[in-house]
């Protein structure tokens, strides 16, 4: 008897991983909904504080303008005053990064760090996991109290930042809380966390971000998002002439 409660244990636990695993999609599309404001223009400032032992804490503060139904986004630079100016823009699939002191626009990546931070570009622009990841596998955890689904992902294109990364995401509600990335040798290169969110309408954004270097330790960036805005932008925003023209 004992037998065959051990062996229906066996099939029910089963069963309840392929409908999770079944599930993952729809947890992805569910983030990528969240994170996507199509049909609307979207702008915010990020303050960036960054860490690294035996220096000064860094502060580095750009303003990021989306319109993410057209994949554009425009990122200008406020601080160190010594960048001020600086920017970086994604036109059709190509990523620009503006010098006012040459005035010279050279080709730049999604991938590119912001300044010296620990931040990416692609960690402020619009993404798709489904498109860039598969699921290889789902189990459950929890960070701290807070159940969450553990989901192991590969990526399948090129274009996104990092070969595997392990996402943690609450139950009860979509959120991602806890994301690691790998390289393609299988090294964790950097542990995110993302303690806060805003939600603006009915979608919810990271407010609190914070990046951990795992390759160098002690090195750590935090990101702050405030005066986010779902206004319209004109459309001159998402052109190389824009970042030419704010630094006249």
């Amino acid at each position: 008897m004992k037998r065959i409660f051990a062996i229906v244990a066996i099939a029910l636990a089963a069963i309840g991983q392929a409908a999770v695993a079944q599930d993952a999609p729809a947890i992805l599309a569910e983030l990528d909904r969240l994170g996507d404001f199509s049909g609307v223009d979207f702008s915010a400032v990020y303050t960036i504080v960054s860490q690294k032992p035996g220096e000064k804490d860094t502060v580095t503060q750009v303003r990021m303008f989306r319109r993410d139904a057209r994949k554009q986004f425009a990122m200008l630079i406020v601080l160190p005053e010594v960048n001020k100016g600086q920017g970086y823009l994604r036109e059709d699939d190509n990523v620009w990064f503006y010098d006012p002191t040459s005035r010279k626009f050279s080709f730049s990546s999604i991938k590119e760090n912001i300044q010296n931070s620990e931040a990416k570009n692609s960690d402020l622009t619009q993404r798709s996991i489904l498109d860039d990841y598969d699921v290889s596998s789902v189990v459950e955890g929890v960070i701290g109290k807070i159940p969450v689904w553990i989901l192991d992902l590969t990526a399948k294109t090129k274009d996104v930042s990092y070969e595997r990364v392990v996402m943690h995401v609450r139950k009860d509600r979509t959120m991602l809380l806890k994301q690691e990335d790998y390289s393609v040798s299988g090294r964790l290169m950097r542990t995110s966390l993302y303690p806060k969110y805003a939600e603006i309408s009915g979608r919810l954004m990271p407010s609190q971000m914070l990046f951990i270097d795992e390759l160098n330790p002690g090195e750590r960036s935090q990101l702050t998002m405030t005066e986010q805005s779902l206004s319209a932008l004109p459309d001159k925003v998402f052109t190389k002439a824009f970042l030419e023209q704010v630094n006249k």
